[in-house]
This record gives structure tokens, sequence and C-alpha cells, in this order.
């Protein structure tokens, strides 16, 4: 997968939403992707399963457990931390 791509979300509302990659990230084997929408001044970030198919085409599903979904949360929210701390690292030099 490239590093950004634009993914459209259909919402339960039946809207749709473009959002952005961030980050695909692994949990306990399982790989997930976060979402910001673009243009948005919200800092609502969506989390799904990421999938690819044999042709390596990139894919989503929902996270339907919600303990599931809470380590992707934890790992995501660790990942952000991650971040913040090497810009500070970053800022130190």
């Amino acid at each position: 997968m490239d590093d950004e791509y634009i993914v459209t979300l259909e919402l339960d509302d039946g809207s749709q939403i473009d959002c952005e990659s961030i980050c695909v990230f692994e949990v306990d084997g399982r790989e997930y992707i976060a979402l910001l929408p673009v243009g948005e001044d919200q800092e609502e970030v969506y989390l799904y399963r990421y999938l690819e198919d044999e042709d390596g085409n990139p894919g989503i599903d929902n996270i339907e457990d919600d303990a599931e979904y809470d380590a992707a949360s934890e790992a995501f929210d660790e990942y952000l931390d991650s971040l913040e701390f090497e810009e500070f690292a970053d800022s130190e030099e």
C-alpha cells in the first residue's frame, strides 16, 4: 500500500465521507488502518481492519468486536505517542 491514499467511507446514515489514510499498523497478527476525514475540522479518526486481496489491492472491513476495537485503538494511541516523542526528540537536536 502507498503511504497515503483516499478512501470513501459510507456512514451508517448513508452519507459518504472521503478520508486520508494515516497509517497501517499491526495488532496481534492483524493489520488495521487509521483514516482521517479530508478537509474536516474534526479530529475523529476511523479505525478498520486492513486487508489486501491476492493482487495486492487494499480493502477495509469493520471491527465488530469491542475488545478488538479497544486493542486497535490503544495501538493507534501508542503510535501517536511515538510520533510526538520523535518530534520532541528532533526538536532537541
